[in-house]
């Protein structure tokens, strides 16, 4: 072998070894796996139940202002209806679109033609598609194109670590459809339970939040909020926080790990990130606008509670800062995991408030500026 083409591999192979520590350096650091210890919690009464009034940018450690003069509306706790019906199962997921209300059920995705100032069906729903349901992980969220040329739906694994077996086929992934829902392709996979959909403002950058996998510990491994790649892969069941891998499961796609992608945002374990969405409103202070707020469901198998609030993440030039508390107070012991709300969804309404589904006290919470 002459001393060029030498010389030519040992640049080759330096390359490589370079771009393999690269990829290292660019992991973050994690704890290692301990014993779960878990704290199954409860929702427990309120004392009293507030709005709150967003006041300046809150201070460490807390979120949402100081609570304003008026109690929530919303009438008593009662029972809640039932909404599973023969057109519904496990709803969650609503998506207005070209005169029709989509709706996101746990085992299919169906519409009802839908008229402006309408309150109630005017007929049955259209089915569009069937989707794999059962097991853990209902909900199915929807999102279309700025377009309108193609719908995406988030669809969580059954299980914790599990991919094999029947009913586990297209899950744990975010779909794409046409609008009739003809059309299926896999948008991304390996997302363990990819919740929240929404599109970070001037770009067509679909973003995510996921709720990662369990009996890892109390803080390992982090929930987090991503940019989507099409066609990228996010580890699960195999690896998580890009090629960290889980050493339970058995690893059938090593050169899939390979290419398992680090998400942008790491959220505390087990806060369960539900969902997100950009403030695009003018009635926060300007640094809120084209941020992230993420809602925290909450835990409920750590010793003591991560969770059950609401987090913002400034952005800088179209890159994500750190994460802050903006509304909390819904934990009533971390050590017992008791709350008396569990954040779900976030929306900015049309004046620019924000508003918050609490599935623990049974509220919508509207929070506004008064700076």
């Amino acid at each position: 072998m002459n001393r060029s083409r030498i010389l030519k591999l040992l640049c080759l192979g330096t390359a490589c070894v370079s771009v393999g520590l690269f990829a290292q350096q660019n992991l973050p650091l994690l704890p290692a796996p301990s014993e779960p210890r878990p704290n199954f919690g409860r929702v427990v009464e309120p004392d009293a139940r507030f709005i709150f009034d967003q006041g300046p940018p809150p201070a460490a450690g807390r979120g949402g202002g100081a609570p304003g003069g008026g109690a929530a509306g919303g009438g008593g706790r009662g029972a809640a209806p039932n909404p599973n019906t023969a057109e519904m199962l496990q709803p969650f997921g609503l998506a207005f679109h070209d005169g029709y209300l989509y709706v996101g059920n746990t085992n299919s995705i169906v519409r009802y033609k839908y008229t402006p100032g309408d309150t109630k069906a005017s007929g049955p729903a259209e089915k569009l598609r069937d989707l794999n349901g059962g097991g853990n992980h209902f909900t199915r969220n929807i999102l279309f194109s700025r377009d309108g040329k193609k719908m995406y739906v988030s669809v969580g694994s059954s299980n914790n670590i599990d991919d094999t077996g029947t009913g586990n086929e297209r899950r744990a992934m975010i779909h794409e459809y046409n609008p009739d829902g003809t059309g299926l392709r896999v948008y991304a996979s390996g997302l363990r339970n990819p919740v929240g959909l929404a599109w970070q403002p001037g770009t067509n950058t679909l973003w995510t939040c996921v709720n990662e996998r369990d009996n890892l510990g109390d803080d390992l491994p982090p929930e987090y909020a991503t940019s989507v790649k099409d066609g990228g892969f996010y580890g699960w069941p195999y690896s998580y926080i890009g090629s960290h891998i889980d050493t339970r499961v058995p690893q059938r796609e090593p050169e899939l790990v390979k290419r398992a992608i680090v998400p942008d945002i790491l959220i505390p374990a087990h806060s369960a990130p539900l969902g997100l969405t950009f403030y695009t409103g003018s009635q926060f202070p300007q640094r809120y606008r084209n941020g992230l707020l993420v809602a925290l469901h909450g835990s409920w198998n750590r010793s003591t509670t991560n969770g059950a609030k609401v987090i913002f993440v400034p952005f800088q030039n179209g890159k994500p800062g750190g994460i802050e508390d903006f509304l909390t107070g819904f934990v009533v012991d971390p050590n017992a995991n008791s709350k008396w709300g569990r954040p779900v969804g976030v929306t900015v309404a049309p004046d620019g408030s924000l508003l918050v589904s609490d599935d623990g006290g049974n509220r919508i919470w509207r929070i506004r500026y008064t700076g």
